[in-house]
């Protein structure tokens, strides 16, 4: 079993990790790079992209999912699982993406004829962006799913974004299994948009990321608290445009929703709202549509009558005409992207707008190294946009806890969970900086914590997690089972009073006739047609017996991740999926051979 970090290694962007085990190879995410490390987005891939088998894909952002088209370019032609709702916000970011870089080659290419060089090429097109569409596959959050032989997974929610995920990774190789977590991008425990991150408590490993490990966030009402204090002193003034750059996923949603709280106090009213953003409406009628997965906060307020992310106070801008009209107005809020203001709207609006000391522009998320936005957060006077070079005087303020990200606090507060098992940690998907700071932390509490480097590789080995459930399967494949077990229909109510509770915990019955006995090969032809008939029938009620007890154990599952089950009896209830996930298997290979 080999780890290998392909990405994100002493950075944020560019996720993208390379699993090997039993002959087959899996990706976790295959991001894009951004700012710095942009041009990596063109190298080849360390790996034949024919080669891998599977991709996880934690969230739908572009630094976890953009290069996925470039992977199906190059030959991959295996399964991308993904939450639904992540699947639905990736398809919409692509097609962006594919507009964006092919705007980009135009540019780049006009420029290249000038100097006699050869055009621009972006690095996919809407081709392969259609093609990797059709590989998704839709996974529910908390039910383990077996992808590869010897390696099975399951979704949990990560709290980040829409869809986003946690993976729990499941390997079984030559008797070793291993427990491997990748932490995706972790969302606040305490968060407005969102719901807080899954508890897990067992692993040999954790991928964990580290974009705030070395600073902590501002809390929700003080950060509620600025942003309402720096619109009223703006919208008062009714003087200057207020430009926000914004991730168009969450972060629009969530700026248009604390404008809308300001509209319902009385302020701003007459303030026009640009949402500049062709793809914005789309993901804004996403989150509408997947309410159940988001806050209370933000699911009460609907109830009551609200509209969350979509205000008719907000005007939506499509066509390029509406955008530079935009420009034409003295006084305004423009919101669009891209967030970090490498590319998208925002660019030509800063271009056209910056340089005026009577504009502001609000800094909500964050900036990476090598970005035009951190340029503008770092205090730099003059920025080259598009081009050309431009004055910074517009006043320029950030709020840094509109982050969808956990905090150091809420990171160290996630991994404190994994002490009953005590992983070594993988601190990734962070600037230097802060990825040795959280290492550092997590290592004065007594884990094991590594920061990897780019395309360095680890060997799994099983650790304690990994040994308790080898052991928990060991034991329970060294039961007895009686010779032959009668035939029973499925039962019709699934942890009803017919199942038996331990630990709190529905078990059902296993009662089944998976084959021919012996003593039946000596019957007549027309006895052995009747005979194979019955176990057919008696096979697809097994299977259907035994689909009914994976459902049970999912809502073991459940009940184990709000910890309604105590974290001990975890590898027994893996231990058991091991092995209903086994012979269902079989089942099915034994009924479709009678």
């Amino acid at each position: 079993m080999l780890l290998k970090f392909c990405g994100a290694a002493k950075e944020v962007t560019g996720s993208n990790y390379l699993l090997e085990a039993g002959g087959h190879r899996l990706l976790i995410d295959c991001g894009m790079h951004q700012g710095e490390r942009e041009e990596a987005n063109d190298d080849p891939f360390p790996y034949a992209a024919g080669s891998i088998d599977a991709v996880l894909l934690t969230h739908a952002h572009i630094d976890h999912s953009g290069r996925i088209p470039k992977l199906v370019k190059e030959g991959f032609r295996g399964k991308i699982y993904a939450t639904l709702p992540t699947i639905e916000l990736t398809e919409i970011l692509w097609d962006d993406s594919v507009r964006l870089m092919r705007e980009d080659a135009e540019w780049q290419s006009a420029k290249n004829a000038r100097r006699g060089l050869p055009p621009a090429e972006p690095i996919y097109g809407q081709e392969e962006a259609d093609a990797a569409k059709k590989l998704f596959a839709p996974v529910n959050y908390d039910s383990r799913l077996e992808i590869l032989p010897g390696v099975s997974v399951r979704f949990r929610d990560a709290g980040h974004i829409l869809g986003s995920a946690i993976l729990e990774i499941l390997i079984e190789e030559e008797g070793r299994i291993v427990r491997l977590v990748f932490s995706g991008d972790l969302g606040p425990m305490q968060t407005v948009m969102g719901r807080a991150p899954a508890e897990i408590t067992d692993a040999d490993y954790v991928v964990i990321e580290s974009t705030y490990g070395n600073r902590e966030h501002k809390d929700n009402r003080q950060t509620r608290e600025e942003f309402q204090t720096l619109m009223k002193d703006i919208f008062a003034k009714k003087k200057g445009k207020v430009f926000i750059p914004t991730f168009v996923v969450d972060r629009a949603q969530r700026i248009m929703y604390e404008l809308e709280l300001l509209r319902g106090q009385g302020v701003g009213g007459g303030m026009p709202v640009f949402f500049d953003s062709p793809m914005g409406v789309k993901v804004s009628k996403l989150y509408e549509s997947h309410l159940d997965l988001l806050s209370q906060e933000i699911q009460a307020y609907r109830r009551d009558g609200g509209n969350p992310f979509s205000s008719e106070d907000i005007r939506y801008v499509s066509t390029r005409e509406e955008s530079q009209a935009v420009n034409n107005l003295g006084f305004g809020v423009v919101m669009a992207g891209s967030g970090m203001c490498n590319g998208g709207r925002i660019v030509h609006h800063l271009k056209n707008g910056i340089w005026n000391p009577d504009n502001h522009v609000v800094f909500v998320g964050y900036q990476a190294h090598g970005t035009l936005g951190r340029r503008i957060v770092d205090r730099a006077k003059t920025v080259r946009i598009a081009g050309e070079v431009v004055n910074v005087n517009a006043q320029i303020h950030t709020i840094g806890g509109f982050s969808a990200h956990a905090d150091r606090t809420d990171l160290l507060g996630w991994a404190e969970r994994f002490r009953p098992t005590m992983p070594k940690f993988f601190v990734t998907h962070g600037e230097a900086e802060a990825a040795q700071s959280l290492a550092e932390a997590l290592k004065t509490r007594g884990f094991e914590a590594l920061v990897p480097e780019l395309d360095q590789e680890v060997a799994l080995v099983p650790r304690e997690a990994g040994q308790k459930l080898s052991e928990a399967i060991a034991d329970a494949k060294a039961a007895p089972l009686p010779e032959k077990i009668a035939e029973t229909e499925t039962p019709a109510d699934p942890g009803g009073a017919a199942v038996a509770e331990e630990k709190g915990a529905p078990v059902a019955k296993v009662e089944t006739a998976l084959s021919v006995s012996a003593a039946e090969k000596t019957l007549t032809k027309e006895q052995k047609k009747t005979a194979e008939k019955k176990a057919r029938r008696a096979n697809r009620r097994a299977v259907k017996a035994l689909e009914n007890i994976s459902d049970q154990m999912r809502e073991i599952y459940e009940k184990a991740g709000s910890g309604e089950i105590a974290a001990e009896s975890q590898p027994l209830l893996d231990a058991v999926a091991v092995l209903l996930d086994s012979i269902i298997a079989q089942s099915g290979k034994d009924a479709a051979r009678n």
